[in-house]
């Protein structure tokens, strides 16, 4: 089965001292072992180097150097199946903010959520599952302990 993954998910696996980095790996970790795919979608690695490379956000931020790096090693990690937005996603996803009446905050979930619904992905990783509820679509996999 192939899971997508969050950015909150990414964070917490990449930031050893976030509350939830244990937690996050240990799913991890029993995903891969289990044979499951990890999705990730370009919005997501921009979204996660942007905040771990930001120090309001982060006690340690990383450099933008490391993030990027950090970014790439998903990018191209043999376990991650690439989800890239494409026409469908892009009617989808501005159909869903109207629908929804979604606001500017809600733009990244939204866009992963219809990048998932597009390659036919319907479970992800996140513990902010709220956030893609309204959508009906999806299964959430949360990692908080």
């Amino acid at each position: 089965m192939t899971h997508a993954i969050d950015t909150d998910f990414l964070v917490a696996l990449e930031i050893r001292d976030h509350i939830f980095h244990k937690p996050a790996d240990g799913l991890l970790n029993r995903l891969l072992d289990e044979g499951h795919e990890l999705a990730v979608a370009p919005q997501i690695l921009a979204e996660f180097v942007h905040v771990v490379t930001d120090a309001k956000r982060m006690k340690e931020p990383l450099s933008m150097d490391d993030g990027l790096a950090r970014a790439e090693y998903w990018w191209q990690a043999r376990e991650v199946l690439r989800i890239y937005p494409d026409g469908e996603t892009v009617t989808t996803w501005i159909a869903w903010l109207r629908d929804h009446r979604l606001g500017r905050k809600r733009l990244l979930d939204t866009l992963l959520a219809a990048s998932c619904a597009s390659h036919g992905i319907s479970t992800i990783i996140s513990n902010n599952g709220a956030d893609f509820q309204v959508f009906g679509k999806f299964s959430i996999l949360s990692y908080h302990s």
